[in-house]
């Protein structure tokens, strides 16, 4: 009997039961406790502005894993909104193969049976379940979040998700409102609890059951042996910033700073601005009755909004130290590989944009941490807990809140540098297609191959790289001798409904996509071009360019000077545009030579 025909079987009897299907899950054709169990963690919408990445986030738990991980200070996405950026790291194929560019279509019917990074685990005999937000939900997952392909059981959601625009947030006028700044006291929320509350609980019951089913196993009884692949999605910091209210204490208002760069950029192409629609039909926006498209968030209410951003942040690293001190406590800690990353960035008011939705580099870049017991966790001691769970109520004084004033400020206006305590940092450039290949490789799982130019009818492979070798190298020397030039790019692209700023810019459905800005990001320029787009075959011209952008990174980290008409830059664009549209595939490391 198959493992599929078996879990159809187990799941027909037991539905959404998880204790009775582990329990009677009998032992699956290449499973062995010896493979390594995997705990996958995505965050939503957070930047990279947590502590270990120079601040202002208070995040405890985060910081804590990154002393024991492996941390990528570049890694970056492939479009910066929440569907096509999971679809895409999810498969390991850029949004151009999976073809989603919104969320209108599901990539197996429409693109390409792909398949997915929880599926590979799940066919080599682990047992995979998803709690939380990490696929798409709806139809870019075909309503079921890729269940039964990805999954061994029904995938996980939060009763109280129903309400994640109710209008509940408490407001000056005394009423209740559908606000983008929403601290609430969590017991007069519907149902007394919250998505990644209710999500943070069922993950830790499936720690807790598996552990139990390992132990309650014996010679004479059915034996689960699989090791698992737990992939937990937090909602927060998504809008609404809907949190418990006591995180909000932790960011006094006066200590927020607000974005040095809050202006539009002289030299921005229209097309590249993001209006933020989306967020402007929220109801305290509403009443900020701001001009459209190009009103700005006035200052008093900028800081307020950073303020409650930082908050759902820290409540996130919260509920992500409860898990993973519930793996500790489960007896998991030491034998699984935790990989922690956001879906994309976000902005708080740089170029005085709000949302995702473009593709500036604090859109497309994410917070991104692995680990691998035994190799990025050298500096952990054994006498002592791994994963204790840490409380940022206890840490935050005073003192650490001056000093993550200060990181902050060093952090937007110089090139930003890993801080504290890392297990292993990474400077070099990643990109989060990179994730499937990687993570396959760091569990001794095979490899999907690099696809192939026309990879439409190729179900197993990847459009990144393994970037395992980052992680395992105990110097930059060993790098340099297994290969001869690592990743020199990250690719990301947005499409657009037209050249100027609508109700449609910031999720424009594929019918209507007329421009697509595909961007290239190496370790000195930014550059980015606005190309045609026909949303009907699903093709770029790029012989019509409508607009460029180019920022040069060691002078203006913070991408405020468009200087790609410049003239004294016309064989720099003139590179740097053959080197976009050759693509990814000229940008993949080189392999040393061997003599």
């Amino acid at each position: 009997m198959s493992s599929a025909t078996r879990d159809r079987m187990i799941l027909s009897r037991y539905q959404y039961f998880v204790i009775p299907f582990i329990l009677l899950l009998t032992r699956r054709g290449e499973a062995s406790n010896s493979k390594p169990n995997v705990l996958f963690i995505v965050a939503d919408d957070l930047r990279a502005s947590l502590n270990c990445y120079g601040g202002p986030i208070i995040s405890p738990n985060l910081d804590q894993l990154a002393s024991q991980s492996a941390v990528f200070n570049n890694a970056f996405v492939q479009q910066a909104v929440c569907g096509p950026s999971r679809i895409s790291f999810l498969t390991g194929r850029r949004p151009d193969t999976t073809k989603l560019y919104d969320f209108g279509f599901y990539w197996r019917t429409f693109a390409g049976n792909y398949t997915t990074l929880p599926q590979h685990f799940k066919e080599n005999g682990y047992f995979t379940a998803s709690v939380g937000k990490v696929f798409h939900p709806g139809v870019a997952s075909n309503g079921t979040d890729d269940f039964p392909y990805s999954w061994s059981i029904p995938p996980y959601h939060a009763s109280t998700e129903k309400y994640v625009y109710a209008k509940v947030c408490p407001s000056e006028d005394g009423k209740l409102h559908n606000n983008v700044v929403c601290p609430v006291n969590v017991s007069r929320m519907p149902e007394h609890s919250l998505p990644d509350l209710q999500t943070t609980e069922r993950a830790l019951e499936i720690l807790a059951n598996l552990s139990a089913a390992r132990k309650n196993s014996s010679p004479d009884s059915p034996t689960w042996d699989s090791p698992f692949f737990l992939a937990v999605g937090f909602r927060k910091p998504h809008l609404n910033w809907k949190y418990p209210e006591e995180f909000r204490d932790l960011y006094p208002l006066e200590s927020v700073e607000i974005a040095p760069n809050r202006q539009i950029p002289a030299k921005l192409p229209s097309v590249a601005w993001e209006d933020f629609f989306t967020a402007r039909q929220r109801d305290d926006m509403k009443a900020m009755n701001l001009s459209f498209p190009y009103g700005l968030i006035p200052d008093d209410h900028h800081a307020l909004m950073r303020q409650s951003y930082y908050a759902a942040s820290t409540f996130v690293d919260y509920e992500l130290g409860r898990v993973l001190q519930g793996l500790e406590e489960a007896g998991f800690a030491n034998n699984t590989i935790i990989s922690f990353v956001g879906d994309h960035g976000w902005q708080l008011g740089e170029h005085g944009e709000w949302c995702k939705y473009s593709n500036f580099e604090v859109a497309t870049r994410v917070p991104l941490m692995v680990h691998v017991p035994g190799m990025t966790d050298t500096n952990y001691q054994r006498s002592k807990r791994k994963f204790p769970l840490r409380d940022p109520f206890e840490l935050a004084t005073k003192e650490r809140r001056e000093k993550s004033k200060l990181s902050s400020k060093i952090a937007t206006k110089q090139k930003r540098q890993l801080k504290g305590d890392i297990g292993v940092a990474v400077e070099d450039l990643v990109e989060l297609v990179d994730m499937f290949p990687s993570l396959s490789e760091l569990a001794g799982l095979k490899v999907p191959p690099v696809c192939p130019p026309q990879p439409f009818k190729v179900d197993f492979c990847a459009e990144g790289n393994s970037f395992a070798p980052l992680v395992k190298a105990h110097s930059r020397q060993e790098i340099k001798q297994e290969f001869s030039r690592w990743k020199n790019a990250t690719f990301s692209q947005y499409p657009r409904p037209g050249m100027t700023p609508s109700v449609y810019t910031d999720l424009p459905n594929l019918e209507i996509i007329t421009v697509m800005g595909y961007s290239m990001l190496t370790e000195d320029y930014h550059y980015t071009e606005w190309v045609g787009f026909n949303g009907t075959t699903i093709k770029a011209d790029w012989s019509d360019v409508k607009a460029r952008e180019l920022y040069i990174r060691g002078v203006d980290p913070l991408e405020d000077n468009n200087v790609a008409d410049e003239s004294e830059y016309k064989d720099l664009v003139k590179k740097l545009s053959q080197e976009l549209q050759n693509g990814w595939r000229y940008s993949q490391p080189v392999l040393a030579s061997r003599n």
